[in-house]
């Protein structure tokens, strides 16, 4: 079974209370003498966690960086779903999924992460090619999200999105150039949204495979947005016209996991 390496507080205190079996050891800073250290030390206690103190070199060696806030967990990588297909056809409610396209970036997989948390979107997909997957930083700017949204790196995107399109599924791609904006489309059904890369956008085939493009409409001098900002963006106006319709927001359900 694979393992890895996740860092920061967030993180670790995410993982220690959802999936605490999924969790070797945790690796704290002996130096730490703090509340959030204590916290920490006492959740560890609680679910039976081992628990070493050691020094900070030996963190940043485990780590690769300095930006570990004192504190590591070794973690056995949790159980994914089978399909993306078993995850769509197990919900109880219109799909929403977030797909990005070659985003490289840990700090804006990250994010992206927590915004689709924030939105209760079922699943994020990237590529598995030309693109950042779970790293250490991912989980650690995530914020715990990394638990929370099943994550998906696909072969080929492009018939991924055909595949989703044959389950019901409407792609809507956001591109500066499109005729349709944002806040003028309905959003209701079952959606995926697909956002392009830092700088480059999405690639052809991927633009290709969208059943409608939409802009974000802007009125500053800035030509484009982070891509956790669009996302958040087009997330809030799926949630708000969600909500609207239904009088419910969506939330991650638990669908078939597999066995």
């Amino acid at each position: 079974m694979a393992h890895q390496y996740i860092f920061g507080f967030h993180a670790i205190t995410s993982r220690l209370r959802q999936h605490p079996d999924s969790i070797r050891e945790i690796y704290l800073d002996a130096n730490r003498q703090d509340q959030r250290a204590r916290d920490l030390t006492h959740l560890a206690e609680t679910t039976s966690t081992r628990l070493i103190l050691c020094e900070q070199d030996r963190l940043c060696r485990m780590t690769g960086t300095t930006r570990h806030q004192g504190v590591v967990a070794h973690v056995t990588k949790l159980r994914q779903f089978a399909t993306l297909e078993d995850l769509v056809e197990g919900l109880a409610e219109p799909a929403l999924l977030l797909v990005l396209d070659g985003v490289k970036d840990p700090h804006n997989l990250g994010a992206c992460l927590r915004v689709a948390d924030a939105f209760g979107v079922h699943a994020l997909v990237v590529p598995k090619d030309r693109a950042v997957g779970l790293t250490a930083t991912v989980h650690k700017v995530a914020s715990g999200a990394a638990d929370t949204v099943p994550f998906f790196a696909v072969t080929n995107l492009a018939r991924t999105l055909r595949e989703l399109k044959e389950m019901g599924i409407w792609i809507v791609g956001t591109a500066a150039d499109a005729p349709d904006i944002l806040d003028s489309v309905t959003l209701t059904r079952p959606l995926a949204w697909v956002l392009g890369a830092e700088g480059g956008g999405m690639r052809r085939l991927t633009r290709e495979a969208c059943d409608q493009l939409v802009s974000i409409p802007m009125s500053g001098s800035i030509e484009s947005l982070n891509v956790s900002v669009s996302a958040g963006i087009c997330l809030f106006e799926t949630s708000r016209q969600h909500l609207q319709r239904t009088g419910t927001r969506l939330n991650v359900p638990v669908p078939k996991e597999a066995v």
